[in-house]
């Protein structure tokens, strides 16, 4: 059942923009698999093999360390209403911090936000697709704001503190780099 592609298709790119969510993956050689589930408008599909995603300020910042350490990620959505369907980008990115020229342009494809932490420009090498029969139907409700108001409570300087704090370092002590880019 599973297909398997080269780029993404027009209509797997309108698809993606239809999600309320997608998760991405990532992993060093050794230790922690990383899988977390991304909401907001934080996502384009420039074109048929590129992604990219502005990534915010979380509670740990493990696919930024994984990516320097092997440059590989994974992208998937589930559809969870209308016609079943997994969908997987996988690839390679360049991770833009706020001092990297590419950051501005590539954070202006979204909305100001305070707590916009890097830009993952994803080059994608393979897509493919499954079935999702298991994927149960799921109603949206709506966003949640509380990242939104707790990144605007903090300011840009609050959040570059918290960077130092909590972002320095991944689950398995591997530097970040965060506040030195």
């Amino acid at each position: 059942m599973a297909k398997k592609f080269d780029q993404i298709s027009d209509d797997l790119q309108n698809f993606i923009a239809k999600q309320k969510i997608f998760f991405v993956g990532t992993a060093m050689a050794d230790g922690h698999v990383n899988v977390s589930p991304k909401g907001t408008d934080s996502l384009r599909v420039l074109d048929s093999n590129r992604i990219v995603w502005r990534n915010l300020t979380g509670s740990g910042n493990e696919t930024a360390v994984h990516l320097e350490h092997i440059n590989r990620i994974t992208l998937m959505w589930c559809a969870f209403e209308g016609k079943p369907l997994i969908l997987r980008c996988y690839g390679t990115a360049k991770v833009y911090h706020e001092n990297d020229a590419a950051f501005d342009e590539l954070n202006a494809l979204f909305s100001a936000h305070t707590g916009a932490r890097q830009i993952f420009d994803v080059q994608v090498d393979l897509v493919q697709t499954s079935c999702g029969y298991a994927v149960p139907f799921m109603d949206y409700k709506e966003d949640r704001d509380v990242l939104d108001k707790w990144a605007a409570h903090k300011g840009r300087e609050g959040i570059r503190e918290y960077w130092e704090e909590k972002n320095s370092y991944s689950l398995d002590g591997k530097a970040s780099g965060i506040t030195t880019k």
